[in-house]
Protein backbone atom coordinates (compact mmCIF):
# COMPACT_ATOMS: atom_id res chain seq x y z
CA UNK A 1 0.00 0.00 0.00
CA UNK A 2 2.62 2.68 0.66
CA UNK A 3 3.74 1.49 -2.71
CA UNK A 4 0.42 3.10 -4.46
CA UNK A 5 0.35 5.83 -2.17
CA UNK A 6 4.07 7.57 -2.99
CA UNK A 7 3.16 6.64 -6.99
CA UNK A 8 -0.24 8.54 -6.41
CA UNK A 9 1.79 11.56 -4.63
CA UNK A 10 4.46 11.67 -7.67
CA UNK A 11 1.42 11.54 -10.23
CA UNK A 12 -0.60 14.06 -8.38
CA UNK A 13 2.74 16.76 -8.01
CA UNK A 14 3.37 16.14 -11.66
CA UNK A 15 0.04 17.23 -12.59
CA UNK A 16 0.78 20.35 -10.50
CA UNK A 17 4.15 20.95 -12.34
CA UNK A 18 2.37 20.70 -15.60
CA UNK A 19 1.50 24.49 -16.33
CA UNK A 20 5.18 25.47 -15.23
CA UNK A 21 6.56 22.80 -17.20
CA UNK A 22 7.83 21.63 -21.29
CA UNK A 23 6.22 18.61 -20.67
CA UNK A 24 2.61 17.69 -20.97
CA UNK A 25 1.08 14.62 -18.77
CA UNK A 26 -1.85 12.56 -20.04
CA UNK A 27 -2.73 10.51 -16.40
CA UNK A 28 -5.43 7.82 -16.93
CA UNK A 29 -6.19 4.05 -16.22
CA UNK A 30 -9.15 1.97 -14.86
CA UNK A 31 -11.05 -0.45 -12.26
CA UNK A 32 -12.59 -3.88 -13.32
CA UNK A 33 -13.23 -6.18 -11.45
CA UNK A 34 -13.51 -9.94 -12.84
CA UNK A 35 -16.11 -12.72 -11.65
CA UNK A 36 -14.94 -16.40 -12.70
CA UNK A 37 -15.88 -20.03 -12.61
CA UNK A 38 -14.11 -23.09 -14.18
CA UNK A 39 -15.58 -26.69 -14.13
CA UNK A 40 -12.26 -28.16 -14.08
CA UNK A 41 -8.83 -27.57 -12.19
CA UNK A 42 -6.46 -25.25 -15.12
CA UNK A 43 -3.07 -24.60 -15.86
CA UNK A 44 -2.48 -21.04 -15.44
CA UNK A 45 -1.18 -17.87 -13.59
CA UNK A 46 -2.41 -15.13 -11.13
CA UNK A 47 -4.49 -17.63 -9.56
CA UNK A 48 -5.58 -18.87 -12.64
CA UNK A 49 -7.28 -15.73 -13.72
CA UNK A 50 -5.00 -15.91 -16.66
CA UNK A 51 -5.99 -19.83 -18.13
CA UNK A 52 -4.04 -21.40 -20.38
CA UNK A 53 -5.75 -24.98 -20.91
CA UNK A 54 -7.87 -27.58 -18.32
CA UNK A 55 -5.09 -30.05 -16.35
CA UNK A 56 -5.51 -33.82 -17.62
CA UNK A 57 -7.05 -36.72 -15.43
CA UNK A 58 -5.26 -37.13 -11.78
CA UNK A 59 -7.05 -39.85 -10.27
CA UNK A 60 -7.71 -41.09 -6.36
CA UNK A 61 -7.61 -44.45 -5.02
CA UNK A 62 -11.20 -44.52 -5.52
CA UNK A 63 -10.72 -43.57 -9.26
CA UNK A 64 -12.28 -40.15 -8.50
CA UNK A 65 -10.74 -37.41 -11.02
CA UNK A 66 -9.20 -34.81 -8.72
CA UNK A 67 -9.16 -31.76 -11.13
CA UNK A 68 -12.84 -32.36 -11.71
CA UNK A 69 -15.34 -29.97 -10.11
CA UNK A 70 -16.51 -26.38 -10.24
CA UNK A 71 -14.71 -23.64 -8.65
CA UNK A 72 -14.55 -20.21 -8.56
CA UNK A 73 -13.25 -16.63 -7.91
CA UNK A 74 -13.34 -13.01 -8.10
CA UNK A 75 -10.08 -10.47 -8.01
CA UNK A 76 -9.28 -6.84 -9.41
CA UNK A 77 -6.01 -7.30 -9.61
CA UNK A 78 -5.92 -5.92 -13.40
CA UNK A 79 -6.80 -2.50 -12.22
CA UNK A 80 -4.18 -0.32 -14.19
CA UNK A 81 -2.56 3.15 -13.62
CA UNK A 82 -1.05 4.80 -16.84
CA UNK A 83 0.61 8.27 -17.48
CA UNK A 84 2.04 9.18 -20.69
CA UNK A 85 4.66 12.66 -21.02
CA UNK A 86 5.07 14.33 -23.88
CA UNK A 87 8.28 16.55 -24.16
CA UNK A 88 9.53 19.04 -26.56
CA UNK A 89 11.38 18.47 -29.60
CA UNK A 90 14.68 17.08 -28.85
CA UNK A 91 17.42 16.10 -31.67
CA UNK A 92 14.93 17.16 -34.46
CA UNK A 93 12.31 14.17 -32.78
CA UNK A 94 9.40 14.25 -31.00
CA UNK A 95 9.33 12.74 -27.26
CA UNK A 96 7.57 11.45 -25.22
CA UNK A 97 7.46 8.79 -22.61
CA UNK A 98 5.06 6.38 -21.12
CA UNK A 99 5.30 4.22 -17.71
CA UNK A 100 2.07 1.93 -16.55
CA UNK A 101 1.47 -0.40 -13.59
CA UNK A 102 -1.42 -2.68 -12.51
CA UNK A 103 -1.95 -5.14 -9.29
CA UNK A 104 -0.90 -8.63 -10.44
CA UNK A 105 2.26 -8.84 -9.71
CA UNK A 106 5.46 -10.02 -11.58
CA UNK A 107 4.59 -13.83 -9.66
CA UNK A 108 2.56 -15.76 -8.23
CA UNK A 109 3.92 -14.88 -4.96
CA UNK A 110 3.33 -11.31 -5.00
CA UNK A 111 -0.05 -11.43 -6.16
CA UNK A 112 -2.07 -7.79 -5.53
CA UNK A 113 1.34 -5.92 -5.23
CA UNK A 114 2.25 -3.18 -7.99
CA UNK A 115 3.97 -4.49 -11.08
CA UNK A 116 5.16 -2.15 -13.54
CA UNK A 117 3.82 -3.07 -17.25
CA UNK A 118 4.89 -0.73 -19.62
CA UNK A 119 8.01 2.33 -18.99
CA UNK A 120 9.67 3.58 -22.29
CA UNK A 121 11.01 6.37 -23.90
CA UNK A 122 9.99 6.97 -27.88
CA UNK A 123 12.11 9.31 -30.05
CA UNK A 124 9.88 9.95 -33.41
CA UNK A 125 11.29 11.65 -36.53
CA UNK A 126 8.51 11.02 -38.71
CA UNK A 127 9.50 8.07 -40.91
CA UNK A 128 11.78 6.69 -38.04
CA UNK A 129 10.84 5.78 -34.38
CA UNK A 130 13.14 4.42 -32.16
CA UNK A 131 11.59 2.84 -28.26
CA UNK A 132 13.76 1.79 -25.51
CA UNK A 133 12.27 0.42 -22.34
CA UNK A 134 9.63 -2.09 -21.13
CA UNK A 135 7.14 -2.62 -24.08
CA UNK A 136 5.14 -5.57 -25.57
CA UNK A 137 6.87 -8.78 -25.93
CA UNK A 138 7.43 -8.79 -29.97
CA UNK A 139 5.82 -11.58 -30.53
CA UNK A 140 2.42 -9.71 -29.43
CA UNK A 141 1.35 -7.72 -32.06
CA UNK A 142 -0.85 -5.71 -30.11
CA UNK A 143 -2.64 -3.95 -33.32
CA UNK A 144 -4.55 -7.72 -33.83
CA UNK A 145 -4.45 -8.35 -30.04
CA UNK A 146 -8.11 -10.36 -28.94
CA UNK A 147 -10.28 -8.54 -26.64
CA UNK A 148 -10.81 -11.60 -24.44
CA UNK A 149 -11.83 -11.54 -20.80
CA UNK A 150 -10.61 -11.56 -18.06
CA UNK A 151 -7.14 -11.56 -18.41
CA UNK A 152 -5.78 -14.16 -21.09
CA UNK A 153 -5.98 -11.94 -24.51
CA UNK A 154 -6.30 -15.07 -26.76
CA UNK A 155 -3.29 -16.59 -24.42
CA UNK A 156 -1.46 -19.49 -24.79
CA UNK A 157 -2.76 -19.04 -28.81
CA UNK A 158 -1.70 -15.68 -29.02
CA UNK A 159 0.94 -14.28 -26.76
CA UNK A 160 1.14 -12.51 -23.95
CA UNK A 161 3.65 -10.69 -22.54
CA UNK A 162 6.17 -7.42 -22.03
CA UNK A 163 10.13 -6.86 -22.05
CA UNK A 164 12.47 -4.72 -22.12
CA UNK A 165 14.05 -3.83 -25.21
CA UNK A 166 14.75 -1.94 -28.03
CA UNK A 167 12.70 -1.35 -30.96
CA UNK A 168 12.94 0.58 -34.30
CA UNK A 169 10.45 1.69 -36.82
CA UNK A 170 10.65 2.54 -40.15
CA UNK A 171 6.94 4.19 -41.59
CA UNK A 172 6.92 4.65 -45.62
CA UNK A 173 3.26 5.16 -46.44
CA UNK A 174 1.79 2.15 -45.87
CA UNK A 175 4.76 0.05 -45.40
CA UNK A 176 6.17 -0.76 -41.81
CA UNK A 177 9.41 -2.29 -40.94
CA UNK A 178 10.15 -3.33 -37.79
CA UNK A 179 13.29 -4.87 -35.76
CA UNK A 180 13.68 -5.44 -32.00
CA UNK A 181 16.40 -6.64 -29.71
CA UNK A 182 14.75 -7.72 -26.38
CA UNK A 183 16.04 -9.27 -22.84
CA UNK A 184 14.20 -11.05 -19.72
CA UNK A 185 12.68 -10.02 -16.60
CA UNK A 186 8.88 -11.68 -15.15
CA UNK A 187 8.97 -13.94 -18.20
CA UNK A 188 11.70 -15.93 -17.55
CA UNK A 189 12.92 -19.06 -20.14
CA UNK A 190 13.52 -22.26 -18.46
CA UNK A 191 16.69 -24.61 -18.12
CA UNK A 192 19.23 -25.94 -15.83
CA UNK A 193 20.63 -23.95 -13.33
CA UNK A 194 22.73 -25.22 -10.99
CA UNK A 195 21.87 -28.82 -11.91
CA UNK A 196 18.19 -28.02 -11.08
CA UNK A 197 15.92 -27.47 -14.07
CA UNK A 198 13.65 -23.86 -13.32
CA UNK A 199 13.16 -20.64 -14.94
CA UNK A 200 15.67 -18.01 -14.81
CA UNK A 201 16.40 -14.64 -16.41
CA UNK A 202 20.32 -16.40 -16.55
CA UNK A 203 19.77 -18.56 -19.38
CA UNK A 204 19.26 -15.18 -21.80
CA UNK A 205 21.90 -13.51 -20.10
CA UNK A 206 24.82 -15.95 -20.21
CA UNK A 207 24.09 -16.28 -23.78
CA UNK A 208 25.22 -12.68 -24.53
CA UNK A 209 22.37 -12.87 -27.26
CA UNK A 210 19.19 -10.74 -27.43
CA UNK A 211 15.96 -12.45 -28.36
CA UNK A 212 15.73 -10.87 -32.12
CA UNK A 213 12.68 -9.50 -34.19
CA UNK A 214 12.18 -8.79 -37.06
CA UNK A 215 8.27 -7.29 -39.04
CA UNK A 216 7.45 -6.57 -42.31
CA UNK A 217 4.18 -4.40 -41.75
CA UNK A 218 0.97 -2.87 -44.40
CA UNK A 219 -1.12 -0.22 -42.90
CA UNK A 220 -4.81 1.36 -44.15
CA UNK A 221 -7.33 2.91 -42.64
CA UNK A 222 -9.19 -0.60 -42.73
CA UNK A 223 -6.78 -3.23 -43.48
CA UNK A 224 -3.40 -4.24 -41.45
CA UNK A 225 -1.42 -7.44 -41.98
CA UNK A 226 2.04 -8.51 -42.12
CA UNK A 227 4.53 -11.01 -41.35
CA UNK A 228 6.85 -11.52 -38.10
CA UNK A 229 10.25 -13.42 -37.35
CA UNK A 230 11.82 -14.08 -33.95
CA UNK A 231 14.98 -15.86 -32.77
CA UNK A 232 15.61 -16.58 -29.33
CA UNK A 233 19.31 -17.46 -28.18
CA UNK A 234 19.69 -19.25 -25.13
CA UNK A 235 22.15 -21.05 -22.50
CA UNK A 236 20.20 -23.72 -21.69
CA UNK A 237 22.50 -24.98 -18.78
CA UNK A 238 24.19 -22.03 -16.54
CA UNK A 239 26.36 -23.12 -13.36
CA UNK A 240 27.01 -20.26 -11.08
CA UNK A 241 28.04 -22.46 -7.98
CA UNK A 242 30.53 -25.23 -7.52
CA UNK A 243 28.29 -28.91 -7.36
CA UNK A 244 29.96 -32.52 -8.90
CA UNK A 245 27.01 -31.86 -11.78
CA UNK A 246 27.47 -31.65 -15.53
CA UNK A 247 27.76 -27.76 -16.96
CA UNK A 248 27.78 -26.81 -20.56
CA UNK A 249 28.28 -23.71 -22.11
CA UNK A 250 26.04 -24.71 -25.50
CA UNK A 251 23.90 -22.79 -26.73
CA UNK A 252 20.17 -23.39 -28.41
CA UNK A 253 18.83 -20.95 -30.41
CA UNK A 254 14.78 -21.62 -31.63
CA UNK A 255 13.28 -19.87 -34.66
CA UNK A 256 9.49 -19.16 -34.50
CA UNK A 257 7.18 -17.14 -37.40
CA UNK A 258 4.16 -15.45 -37.37
CA UNK A 259 1.50 -14.04 -40.52
CA UNK A 260 -0.83 -12.04 -38.76
CA UNK A 261 -3.74 -9.51 -40.02
CA UNK A 262 -7.02 -7.13 -39.18
CA UNK A 263 -9.52 -6.03 -40.90
CA UNK A 264 -12.30 -3.44 -40.35
CA UNK A 265 -15.19 -4.08 -42.35
CA UNK A 266 -17.90 -1.03 -41.66
CA UNK A 267 -19.00 -2.49 -37.88
CA UNK A 268 -16.97 -5.39 -37.48
CA UNK A 269 -13.78 -5.59 -36.63
CA UNK A 270 -12.07 -9.24 -37.66
CA UNK A 271 -8.63 -10.03 -36.50
CA UNK A 272 -6.21 -13.41 -36.94
CA UNK A 273 -3.05 -15.10 -37.08
CA UNK A 274 -1.14 -18.32 -37.69
CA UNK A 275 2.18 -19.30 -35.41
CA UNK A 276 5.28 -21.56 -35.83
CA UNK A 277 6.16 -21.73 -32.08
CA UNK A 278 9.38 -22.61 -31.56
CA UNK A 279 9.47 -22.48 -27.79
CA UNK A 280 7.57 -18.75 -27.19
CA UNK A 281 7.34 -19.88 -23.46
CA UNK A 282 8.29 -17.01 -22.74
CA UNK A 283 5.37 -15.23 -24.00
CA UNK A 284 2.74 -17.56 -22.37
CA UNK A 285 2.61 -19.26 -25.46
CA UNK A 286 2.81 -23.26 -26.22
CA UNK A 287 5.92 -25.13 -27.51
CA UNK A 288 9.60 -25.44 -26.01
CA UNK A 289 12.98 -27.71 -26.88
CA UNK A 290 13.77 -30.83 -25.01
CA UNK A 291 16.95 -31.74 -23.13
CA UNK A 292 18.63 -35.30 -24.44
CA UNK A 293 20.32 -38.31 -23.17
CA UNK A 294 24.02 -36.08 -24.17
CA UNK A 295 22.99 -33.20 -23.03
CA UNK A 296 22.46 -32.14 -26.38
CA UNK A 297 19.20 -29.92 -27.63
CA UNK A 298 15.84 -30.56 -29.21
CA UNK A 299 12.81 -28.56 -30.59
CA UNK A 300 9.13 -29.25 -30.22
CA UNK A 301 7.00 -27.06 -32.44
CA UNK A 302 3.11 -26.16 -32.15
CA UNK A 303 1.37 -24.77 -34.91
CA UNK A 304 -1.61 -22.64 -34.06
CA UNK A 305 -4.05 -20.27 -35.59
CA UNK A 306 -7.16 -18.12 -34.20
CA UNK A 307 -9.43 -15.95 -35.35
CA UNK A 308 -11.46 -13.17 -33.35
CA UNK A 309 -14.46 -11.39 -34.21
CA UNK A 310 -15.96 -8.32 -32.63
CA UNK A 311 -18.65 -5.82 -33.29
CA UNK A 312 -16.79 -2.37 -32.67
CA UNK A 313 -19.53 0.31 -32.25
CA UNK A 314 -23.08 0.77 -30.64
CA UNK A 315 -23.63 0.17 -27.01
CA UNK A 316 -24.05 -4.01 -27.25
CA UNK A 317 -20.69 -4.92 -28.88
CA UNK A 318 -20.66 -9.04 -29.29
CA UNK A 319 -17.47 -11.19 -29.94
CA UNK A 320 -15.92 -14.44 -30.67
CA UNK A 321 -12.67 -15.97 -30.43
CA UNK A 322 -11.40 -19.28 -31.55
CA UNK A 323 -8.37 -20.62 -31.53
CA UNK A 324 -6.59 -24.23 -33.04
CA UNK A 325 -2.82 -25.38 -31.84
CA UNK A 326 -1.34 -28.66 -33.33
CA UNK A 327 1.43 -30.01 -31.25
CA UNK A 328 3.74 -31.40 -34.46
CA UNK A 329 6.30 -33.47 -32.11
CA UNK A 330 3.69 -35.26 -30.10
CA UNK A 331 4.51 -38.10 -28.70
CA UNK A 332 8.27 -37.74 -28.54
CA UNK A 333 9.34 -39.45 -24.94
CA UNK A 334 13.19 -39.66 -26.03
CA UNK A 335 14.20 -36.65 -23.63
CA UNK A 336 15.54 -36.33 -20.18
CA UNK A 337 13.87 -33.04 -19.52
CA UNK A 338 11.34 -31.10 -21.33
CA UNK A 339 11.14 -27.59 -21.05
CA UNK A 340 7.95 -25.26 -22.22
CA UNK A 341 4.22 -25.72 -22.42
CA UNK A 342 1.93 -28.39 -23.90
CA UNK A 343 4.00 -31.41 -24.84
CA UNK A 344 1.78 -33.82 -23.41
CA UNK A 345 -0.72 -32.55 -25.48
CA UNK A 346 -1.79 -33.48 -28.87
CA UNK A 347 -3.80 -30.45 -29.95
CA UNK A 348 -5.27 -27.48 -28.12
CA UNK A 349 -8.75 -25.62 -29.29
CA UNK A 350 -11.10 -23.24 -27.91
CA UNK A 351 -14.38 -21.75 -28.52
CA UNK A 352 -15.09 -18.24 -26.77
CA UNK A 353 -18.30 -15.96 -27.39
CA UNK A 354 -18.48 -12.61 -25.48
CA UNK A 355 -20.77 -10.08 -25.09
CA UNK A 356 -19.77 -6.21 -23.64
CA UNK A 357 -22.21 -3.72 -22.65
CA UNK A 358 -20.72 0.09 -22.82
CA UNK A 359 -22.07 2.94 -22.14
CA UNK A 360 -19.85 4.81 -23.78
CA UNK A 361 -18.53 6.77 -21.09
CA UNK A 362 -15.92 4.53 -19.25
CA UNK A 363 -18.24 2.17 -18.37
CA UNK A 364 -18.73 -1.26 -19.40
CA UNK A 365 -19.98 -4.96 -18.49
CA UNK A 366 -18.89 -8.17 -20.15
CA UNK A 367 -20.06 -11.82 -19.88
CA UNK A 368 -18.27 -14.15 -21.55
CA UNK A 369 -18.36 -18.19 -21.96
CA UNK A 370 -14.63 -19.57 -22.60
CA UNK A 371 -14.29 -23.63 -23.57
CA UNK A 372 -10.78 -24.90 -23.94
CA UNK A 373 -10.61 -28.77 -25.30
CA UNK A 374 -6.83 -29.95 -24.10
CA UNK A 375 -6.09 -33.06 -26.34
CA UNK A 376 -4.13 -35.31 -23.74
CA UNK A 377 -3.97 -39.12 -23.96
CA UNK A 378 -7.34 -39.19 -22.09
CA UNK A 379 -8.92 -35.04 -23.79
CA UNK A 380 -10.41 -32.95 -20.90
CA UNK A 381 -12.16 -29.57 -21.37
CA UNK A 382 -13.03 -26.88 -19.21
CA UNK A 383 -15.88 -24.09 -19.15
CA UNK A 384 -15.12 -21.11 -17.88
CA UNK A 385 -18.17 -18.56 -17.37
CA UNK A 386 -17.25 -14.70 -16.11
CA UNK A 387 -18.09 -11.52 -15.58
CA UNK A 388 -16.34 -8.46 -15.19
CA UNK A 389 -17.04 -4.91 -14.82
CA UNK A 390 -14.77 -1.58 -15.92
CA UNK A 391 -14.62 1.93 -15.83
CA UNK A 392 -11.97 3.79 -17.68
CA UNK A 393 -10.89 7.36 -16.24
Amino acid sequence: MKKVLVFIVLLVQLLQLEAQSPFSFDFHGFVNPHYYADSRSVVGGREDMMLFYPKPILKDSLGNDLNDGWQANMLAITARLGLKITGPEMLGAKTSAYIEGDFTGSTNATINDLRLRHAYITLDWGHHKLLAGQYWYAMVIHEIMPMTNPLNMGAPFHCYARQPQVRYEYHHDAIEAVAVAQWQLDNMSQGVLNGTPTSSTQFARHSLIPELNAQLRFRTDNLFFGVAANLKTIQPMVQTTYAAVQSSTDLYSSFSWSLFGKATLGPVTVKAQTLLNNSLYEGCSLGGYLMLADSTFQDWHFNTVWIDVERNEGHWRPGLFMGFAKNLDYGNTDFVHCFGRGHDMKYLWRIQPRLTYTTGNGLSFTGEAEYTRAGYSDPVGNLRLSLSMTYAF
